[in-house]
């Protein structure tokens, strides 16, 4: 009796994947991959989800590479045709007399969970929905961060007046007028025309040829059930995350086809 039980239970899951994963199909269009991950069955489907969540090890993924040291701050990982992107924009910058760095690439979901606790920790005087949405001003709930992904990095600093003078200015007038030719986009820009979410990170590009199909699947497969395991996930739902911060990015961003 339990064996036949568990049969069917097993044989009703494999069904919803597998109705899932035709949606998926359908949603994203691109003949069952995702990004380099090709969607087969079942098991495809559930590793794509733990990948968008950042549920895995970037430093054993074949699809990830080191950084070399002349491109970054710090030894960090990125997906590899986004690093391919970024070493063409960066040989057209310097080029340029622009000095391109890249100061963090991607984050799994244990390395963002201890950024997000550090601060839930440091804001510990305020209320849970207070502590949380100042959290969110510039760091994402674990499990919802475009970083898991590869595909963005930030640039040079992590200050926005940084890039209103100077040396800073410079780098990202160029960014302007030339990054979306390699693929890369602010997707955190001004709040105007009613972007949500985060506050404006003139450091953060994206490279959306592959994010976009990541936030696709994103969108269709994932829920606030999904952002969980971490201090202060029970406000996923509340703070509107997936609606108002993972697709809180530029009109821009939100067109790129």
């Amino acid at each position: 009796m339990k064996q036949s039980l568990l049969i069917f239970l097993l044989s009703l899951f494999v069904f919803s994947c597998e109705k899932q994963m035709k949606s998926v199909h359908h949603v994203l269009k691109i003949n069952g991959r995702l990004g380099q991950l090709e969607i087969k069955n079942a098991n495809d489907y559930l590793t794509a989800k733990e990948f968008v969540l950042g549920k895995f090890n970037y430093r054993e993924d074949l699809r990830f590479t080191k950084v070399k040291s002349m491109h970054s701050a710090k030894v960090l990982y990125l997906d590899i045709e986004v690093y391919n992107a970024f070493i063409k924009m960066y040989d057209a910058a310097v080029k340029d007399g622009v000095s391109l760095k890249i100061i963090s690439g991607t984050r799994n979901f244990n390395e963002q969970k201890a950024i997000w606790e550090r601060k839930w920790q440091k804001y510990n005087s305020l209320k849970p929905t207070e502590r949380a949405t100042k959290i969110l001003e510039y760091s994402s709930m674990p499990t919802s961060s475009r970083h898991h992904w590869g595909t963005d990095l930030d640039l040079n600093s992590l200050s926005n007046s940084y890039f209103s003078s100077g040396k800073g200015k410079v780098i990202y007038d160029w960014l302007n007028a030339n990054a979306n030719d390699f693929g890369f986009y602010q997707v955190y820009t001004e709040k105007i025309n009613g972007r949500t979410g985060y506050n404006l990170e003139k450091w953060h590009w994206s490279y959306l040829p592959l994010a976009g199909e990541y936030l696709n699947f994103y969108n269709f497969n994932i829920t606030a059930k999904d952002v969980n395991g971490f201090d202060g996930a029970l406000l996923a739902n509340e703070l509107n995350i997936i609606e108002d911060y993972v697709n809180g990015i530029s009109k821009k961003a939100k067109a790129y086809k």
